[in-house]
């Protein structure tokens, strides 16, 4: 059962918003080579503003996938966001996911 997540709140600098939004493409092929990440969404919310929300089983998995490669691309990428992501841990309550 889902019980942990991240929501992660982006900003991209004004004229970066094409290269925040093809890094969230990419980084979907890091994420499935987590197979504790069972959910993971990166959608746009605003003319600059991204977010990404993904789930896991267990606190292990949560913190694999903290200290992986989408957080070490985020870092590395530091110059296309304003202010720097915001990693929001979050419990789940409930959700619906096909069987």
């Amino acid at each position: 059962m889902l019980t942990l997540g991240f929501l992660v709140e982006i900003e991209a600098k004004p004229g970066k918003e094409g290269e925040v939004a093809e890094f969230l493409r990419q980084a979907k092929a890091l994420v499935d080579a987590e197979p504790g990440t069972i959910v993971w969404y990166a959608f746009q919310v605003g003319p600059t503003s991204f977010r990404i929300f993904d789930a896991f089983d267990n606190e292990d998995d949560r913190q694999f996938h903290l200290a992986g490669k989408v957080r070490q691309g985020l870092e590395a990428r530091a110059d296309l966001f304003d202010p720097p992501p915001k990693i929001n841990p979050v419990d789940l309550l409930t959700y619906k996911m096909p069987s």
